[in-house]
């Protein structure tokens, strides 16, 4: 028996979405499948405490090898999922549904001359619609919710006959909830409109009978007939509480085979979910490295070739139907394939509305989740890291271990708000506590280059001012070493030393925290050769050995090195490239966060901040007491003073602003945030 915790995935790998998940046993085969509001708190649970859990579950958390999960759009569609994968698996720990018995159906007997709602389980019947599955108590509040606004029969054949041969309906007729044809209210034609519109809202045409409700209460509130429209605006709250669209569960009659991708520049992800009958009965996955410049349609049909190529040649296993996020360039020469693997027609098509649209991004979801799922355990995985470190090493044929690497990434709009974001990797993880980030102004900010210069000579300029033990130096000397000395220099009486001894060394009072102390053995910038140049250009001024410099430019991948004509090519597969590629992400990341938080303060605006010495604070004080600029320009030394904060000498300069025109001549325009469109001043 296996132990819970030698499968248990990390808690960051779950989604919180809704969905189902497996239990499979060391062969593979399901042994549980249960459904969830939240996959993350609900798998959580199977194993925090494995020992406090019930006997049944214990025993199959002990039995169980792996665990998978499929993220659907809602909690009807997990219940669906999970029904139809009970029925499909027979799970050995799933008992509730493993006997006769089934999810119970909300059906409409329209083979009988006054159709009947009611709900039934077991094997279907000829001549009857059938809408589900539900839980037992949620069919019943939806039927007693829609024969409001349906009054369909709902009556056994014994009541039926009963009220019909006494001329007095059931219950349910004199409360409204039965049209009563059983003493002629209604017609047999009107009553199996009636079922046919009943029909029509369970399959999914909810918005046309809302719409018809509410064009009655508009009616209704014109006539002043408050009562009706109160009655009415009820049903309308009804339908819309009771309909939600399933994307599970399709037509009866669908087959189908449901692709979807989610990619990057190296792999792809694709899910694929089998619908028989209009159930999924069966859900597959794989990661696949992409060619380069390959196309997402050439995915496509690559991805067809490979599944049906190796399955199709049994008649019968291929769907009618094949729904793919993008039709392939020979879309007809496939689909000839394909009919000719499976004996009879089958269609390629891209869905554009409706449930298949749905499902498709359902099955896109999973592909997401699948694809991140891959990364997260690719880099958290020790000896992929060690494989990427030591691939990078002789790949650039650098002499040292590359313990530390640093990746700089310089962010803008067209030269405005320029910033540019450090990101540290140790032993091939991030070190958030080291990230750092620098505005660039002046010269520097004209271009990339000229930015990169900039911030790497920052950086290691910190670096060597931060240094305990300069080169060629005593210890106890440098500028670490002097503010050590200050931090600890006694503010009243000094310490005491023993006769004969030196200084007595502060041993109690924290050293200042060094930022740049700790230099990399790799320089990672984002970028080509412009880039990698200007970076080794400004470790050379600052006399900086010992620290090697190469660029990722985004465009084919390639790996720059200084003063070199030619890049270095790593293999799309490689560990050591997919590292560069998560650190030079990581790094755009942290950079363009910075850029736009700059941005959005540089785009709030005010006619006052010309003022030397008025401040955020005194801005909103002067406000709150004159309501607008306007009243501000308008009031005298005496008067500005009166609002908090604002002194003699301030409230001149505030009427010098003014009168030499900063504030405009006419009246000042509303401070407006650009980014959000908030007045923030009129």
């Amino acid at each position: 028996m296996a132990h819970p915790a030698s499968y248990r995935p990390k808690t960051g790998e779950i989604p919180t979405n809704p969905g189902v998940y497996r239990f499979r046993d060391p062969h593979g085969r399901v042994i549980y499948v249960g459904k969830a509001k939240n996959l993350r708190s609900r798998l959580n649970s199977y194993f925090a405490n494995p020992a406090g859990l019930l006997p049944k579950t214990h025993a199959m958390v002990h039995t169980a090898s792996s665990v998978e999960w499929t993220v659907v759009g809602s909690e009807l569609e997990s219940l669906q999922l999970e029904y139809t994968w009970i029925k499909e698996f027979k799970p050995r720990f799933n008992v509730m549904f493993r006997d006769d018995k089934s999810y119970p159906y909300l059906a409409v007997t329209m083979s009988e001359k006054y159709p009947r709602v009611q709900v039934m389980r077991g094997d279907r019947r000829k001549g009857t619609r059938y809408f589900g599955p539900y839980t037992a108590g949620a069919i019943r509040d939806t039927m007693d919710t829609l024969l409001r606004v349906f009054p369909v029969r709902s009556c056994s054949p014994g009541v039926f006959k009963r009220a019909e041969a006494s001329g007095r309906p059931c219950l349910l007729g004199y409360i409204d909830k039965c049209s009563a044809p059983c003493v002629g209210r209604i017609s047999p034609e009107d009553h199996r409109v009636l079922a046919e519109d009943f029909c029509a809202f369970m399959g999914g045409e909810a918005k046309r009978f809302v719409s018809r409700l509410e064009k009655d209460m508009a009616a209704a509130v014109a006539e002043l007939d408050y009562e009706l429209a109160a009655r009415v605006r009820d049903d309308i709250t009804a339908l819309k509480k009771v309909f939600e669209r399933n994307a599970v569960v399709l037509a009866e009659d669908t087959d189908a085979d449901v692709f979807a991708l989610y990619e990057d520049e190296l792999e792809a992800a694709v899910q694929v979910f089998h619908v028989r009958g209009g159930r999924i009965r069966g859900q597959r996955g794989w990661v696949v490295e992409k060619v380069e410049d390959s196309t997402t349609p050439d995915l496509v049909e690559h991805l067809l070739q490979q599944v049906y190529g190796a399955e199709g040649e049994v008649q019968g296993r291929l769907p009618r139907e094949v729904l793919v996020p993008a039709e392939p360039s020979n879309a007809e020469e496939l689909a000839q394939w394909l009919s000719g693997l499976r004996g009879a027609r089958v269609d390629i098509r891209v869905p554009q509305r409706g449930d298949k649209a749905t499902l498709l991004s359902t099955v896109r979801d999973n592909a997401e989740h699948a694809l991140k799922l891959h990364k997260s355990r690719r880099a958290g995985d020790l000896t992929m890291r060690s494989q990427a470190l030591n691939e990078l090493q002789e790949a650039l044929d650098l002499p040292v271990a590359l313990l530390r690497i640093e990746c700089f990434d310089i962010s803008h709009v067209q030269g405005t708000n320029v910033v540019g974001s450090m990101v540290v990797v140790e032993d091939g993880l991030p070190k958030k506590s080291d990230y750092r980030k620098f505005s660039v102004t002046g010269p520097a900010a004209n271009d990339d280059t000229a930015a990169m210069h900039d911030v790497l000579t920052r950086r290691f300029r910190n670096y060597l001012q931060e240094q305990a033990v300069t080169p060629g130096s005593e210890p106890g000397s440098g500028p670490l070493a002097a503010a050590q000395a200050a931090a600890v220099a006694p503010a009243a009486a000094p310490l005491s030393a023993a006769p004969g001894s030196g200084p007595v060394t502060d041993t109690t009072t924290p050293a200042p925290k060094a930022k740049f102390a700790y230099p990399p053995n790799l320089v990672v910038v984002d970028g080509g050769k412009p880039q990698v140049n200007a970076a080794a250009k400004a470790l050379a001024d600052l006399g900086i050995q010992d620290v090697y410099v190469v660029g990722l430019a985004k465009r084919l991948e390639e790996v720059w090195l200084p003063d070199s004509d030619f890049p270095v090519i790593l293999p799309r597969a490689s560990a050591g490239l997919y590292l560069l590629q998560r650190i030079r992400d990581e790094a755009h990341r942290f950079a363009i966060t910075f850029h736009r938080q700059k941005r959005g303060k540089a785009m709030t605006v005010s006619v006052l901040d010309g003022v030397p010495g008025l401040g955020e604070s005194k801005r909103k004080a002067l406000l709150n007491q004159f309501g607008s600029v306007k009243s501000i320009k308008a009031a005298s030394v005496e008067e500005l003073t009166a609002a908090k904060g604002i002194g003699p000498a301030l409230a001149a300069a505030i009427v010098k602003h003014f009168d030499a025109g900063d504030g405009g001549d006419e009246p000042a325009a509303p401070a407006i945030n650009m980014t959000t469109g908030e007045i923030l001043e009129t």
